[in-house]
């Protein structure tokens, strides 16, 4: 287990229970167990959406309460004997997560097998306990139920290859086999002025796979004060992690901010933001920007930031193309992290499926002084007003890996720097900062080092000083380096590319640089 399965507990987020009987209906009654199909999903997500929502208890009995971090790890060793579909015969292994520390409330699994679905029950003997706890445990420890799961392939049956634990919480992993950055199944008033909203999955159904498939299928019930939903994930593995997502979503009340498709991740410091780097490593961060495809064909590329306070940036659209939070930076020198690998933490490119209308990806980026805090939030915020009684539809693709399955034509952002302005030995009549990125790919490595490329660089308030673009010699990197001049303490939004007689020569670099703010008074 690693920092990402605790994260619920730091952020209030541990939420996940199942729902009584009386509410879902017994997905097991008799050998043959409960007809199950995804219209029954639907239908019980709308019936759930009428009625009042019923939070979960704390299911712990006092003896896996009082179990602190330590106790929970020798509790939680799953016997790989027990796995769902355990022998090897199929393609996929199901785990399971074992209730306490921070999990309080058991999700309710079944698997589903020629349309009848049956519960997976919890047994003491599916796990290895270890003697810190073996002594502490009853006899009759009682049907505890489970936090969550996690699924294996026949490529590898000791890593995983995605899981589900904490709230809606997901996670999937590439060829690398290293976690990384999260997803969640909906977010809910995220990055407002009041508590954020945690929707929860209550229920899952594993569809039992054939010999020969090449994808699983799951099942969720979403549900929370606000909104409940039923989500069906296909899941493809392979050196990039495909899920397609189908999901339907009911309105409890009026929503002001929904979340689709939402990702969390971290960045504590990188090239371009060193305000708390007072480490050995260069660089800390599960991803180093958000991408964006827009419906009009032009991609975007925004570094992200720890910044000083809590940020909110909206980028509108119709119809997108896709975006994600990407780890562009692979090159273990610039991380020196042997234990953290995180330049092998994946990508996630969410690809939008159907009709998605007007809206905005919102970016939200969170003040961290610590690299096991998840600061960074992006998702999809529909127009539409989301009101009770109506149903939403939102499909996508998610793909997890080194790489987004698109890539623009044009020369990407490689790196961005920045440090103090003006000329070296030169006085400075006026405060200014320096502003350094690097473009690779596309038509520039075609170009020869007297070619005619200019920087087009615009601010939203203050001046632009001194653009000018060059070749780095022997690399196949172009750099554009200008000086912004800006008095006071707003914002100021920068946009930059790179074009020649031809046209655009590389995506559009967006920033958004804050003056620190002034001390407080003591």
């Amino acid at each position: 287990m690693n920092r990402r399965n605790f994260l619920a507990q730091l952020l209030g987020l541990a939420a996940c229970g199942a729902l009584p009987v009386s509410r879902i209906q017994a997905a097991a009654t008799g050998s043959d167990g409960q007809p199950f199909n995804q219209e029954w999903l639907r239908a019980t997500a709308q019936r759930l959406a009428q009625e009042p929502y019923l939070a979960p208890a704390d299911a712990r009995p006092p003896w896996l309460a009082a179990m602190d971090w330590d106790d929970y790890q020798a509790l939680n060793n799953f016997r790989i004997d027990h796995s769902l579909w355990a022998g090897g015969e199929l393609p996929f292994q199901a785990r399971f997560f074992h209730l306490g520390l921070y999990f309080h409330h058991p999700v309710s699994l079944y698997e589903v097998a020629n349309g009848f679905a049956r519960p997976i029950l919890f047994s003491p003997e599916m796990f290895k306990y270890g003697p810190k706890v073996k002594d502490r445990i009853p006899e009759s420890a009682g049907d505890l139920g489970f936090a969550g799961f996690r699924v294996n392939t026949r490529s590898d049956w000791e890593r995983d290859m995605f899981s589900f634990l904490g709230a809606s919480y997901f996670r999937a992993v590439g060829a690398s086999k290293q976690y990384g950055l999260s997803a969640r199944g909906l977010a809910v008033d995220t990055g407002m002025d009041r508590p954020e909203e945690f929707p929860i999955f209550r229920s899952f159904w594993l569809e039992k796979p054939a010999a020969d498939a090449q994808a699983l299928t799951i099942h969720t019930l979403l549900d929370s004060p606000s909104i409940t939903g039923a989500y069906t994930f296909v899941v493809t593995p392979g050196d990039t992690t495909v899920m397609k997502v189908e999901t339907h979503l009911f309105p409890r009340r009026a929503i002001e901010r929904l979340g689709i498709a939402p990702m969390t991740s971290m960045f504590q410091y990188g090239e371009n933001d060193r305000r708390v780097s007072d480490d050995f490593r260069p660089e800390i961060h599960d991803s180093d920007g958000l991408a964006l495809w827009t419906h009009a064909g032009e991609w975007i590329w925004r570094p992200l930031m720890n910044p000083h306070y809590i940020r909110v940036n909206s980028f509108l659209d119709n119809n997108p193309r896709g975006f994600g939070l990407l780890q562009r930076d692979r090159d273990f020198a610039n991380y020196q992290d042997d234990g953290a690998a995180y330049h092998k933490r994946p990508s996630l490119w969410i690809e939008p499926l159907g009709d998605w209308g007007q809206g905005a990806v919102q970016l939200i980026e969170i003040p961290t002084s610590d690299e096991t805090f998840d600061n960074i939030v992006a998702f999809w915020n529909p127009a539409q007003p989301v009101q009770p009684g109506q149903e939403m539809r939102f499909n996508y693709q998610m793909y997890w890996g080194a790489h987004p399955p698109y890539q623009p034509l044009v020369a990407q952002v490689a790196a961005t720097r920045l440090g103090v302005g003006g000329i070296p030995g030169q006085k400075k009549t006026v405060p200014m900062r320096k502003f350094v990125i690097d473009f690779t790919g596309g038509r520039l490595g075609h170009l020869n080092q007297n070619a005619k490329v200019e920087a087009v660089v615009s601010a939203s308030r203050g001046e632009i000083r001194d653009a000018a673009t060059r070749p780095i010699l022997e690399t196949p990197l172009w750099r554009c380096h200008f000086d912004l001049v800006a008095s006071g303490s707003e914002p100021v939004d920068l946009r930059c590319y790179l074009r020649d007689a031809e046209g655009a020569l590389s995506e559009t670099w967006l920033y958004q640089w804050s003056p620190a703010p002034a001390p407080a008074n003591t």
